[in-house]
């Protein structure tokens, strides 16, 4: 009987040993197992306009009233493994043929500014690097405002990705782009992982205008970029949470601040501020790109 329970507690020991070693098998595995490699390869940073002002605290109230501001504007080129992905379109590039290359907008109503030149077209700038607007996969817009979404119809046959609140909304207002509705397009309901790779990740930030969203751009050597949009238009706009008099929601742009202040800290990202311009002027343009 006791040789019988010596050999039974050996061979308890030996399959907890084994499922124990299993476990860690297993752990050791998951540990070691990359993430799955980013698609993205190249995203160029492309001029899309030059705006000045006249009073800064348009944009951060109560700071810098009274001083002039400018500040440009950009679209990104996204290159992935499935194609070209275009973010945000710039100023109307029919700018560039008007009297100075410029045109005022209407924030705060009819002929309130800011003003907007185009020197050098976006069509111009993706043919020096041999892309042709039928060759642009996908598209999407951070917001219908007309410093954004100013090229949409260049890429007649590109599939749009919008927020559903902003495809509905735009149009509504004196300083927003009305989208085309034969236009393609899909309608997205918060944050959306646009190739299932994590390569390229829509968030919603709501605020500036009911459907804004950023991008989130994981790119193998420069690392996670948040591509922001209008959550605030300049550095200090972010660092002071700055919420401008004609964004939508006040509320909401606080609390999209906030999230993407989350998500850097998480990501360990840069944060790409479209309008500040001591950033563009740090940055390289195209046909220098990130990768």
């Amino acid at each position: 009987m006791e040789e019988l329970m010596k050999t039974n507690t050996k061979f308890i020991l030996l399959i907890a040993a084994s499922a124990l070693a299993a476990i860690a098998a297993t752990r050791i595995s998951a540990a070691s197992k990359p993430q799955a490699k980013s698609g993205v390869d190249r995203l160029y940073v492309i001029d899309c306009g030059d705006g000045s002002g006249p009073d800064e605290s348009r944009w951060t109230p109560g700071a810098n009233v009274g001083i002039p501001v400018g500040f440009p504007g950009h679209c990104y080129l996204i290159h992935h493994t499935q194609g070209w992905f275009l973010w945000d379109t710039g100023v109307d590039d029919a700018v560039a043929k008007l009297p100075h290359h410029e045109l005022v907008l209407h924030e705060w109503g009819p002929g309130t500014g800011p003003i907007w030149r185009k020197p050098i077209t976006l069509a111009a700038q993706l043919e020096e690097i041999h892309v042709k607007p039928s060759d642009i996969k996908l598209m999407a817009v951070s917001h219908s405002h007309p410093d954004h979404a100013g090229n949409i119809e260049m890429f007649p046959n590109t599939l749009m990705l919008v927020q559903r609140v902003e495809y509905e909304w735009a149009g509504s207002r004196q300083d927003t782009v009305a989208f085309n509705k034969n236009h393609p397009v899909k309608l997205v309901d918060g944050d959306y992982d646009i190739f299932g790779d994590g390569s390229l990740v829509l968030l919603s930030t709501p605020g500036h205008t009911p459907g804004h969203q950023s991008l989130l751009v994981r790119l193998p050597k420069t690392g996670p970029v948040i591509l922001s949009g209008d959550v605030a238009h300049f550095q200090t706009s972010f660092d002071h949470r700055y919420v401008p008099s004609n964004n939508w929601n006040k509320q909401a742009s606080l609390e999209s601040m906030d999230k993407i202040a989350a998500i850097l800290a998480k990501e360990h990202a840069q944060l790409w501020i479209n309008h500040d311009q001591a950033q563009s002027d740090a940055q390289k343009k195209l046909p220098a790109f990130y990768e």
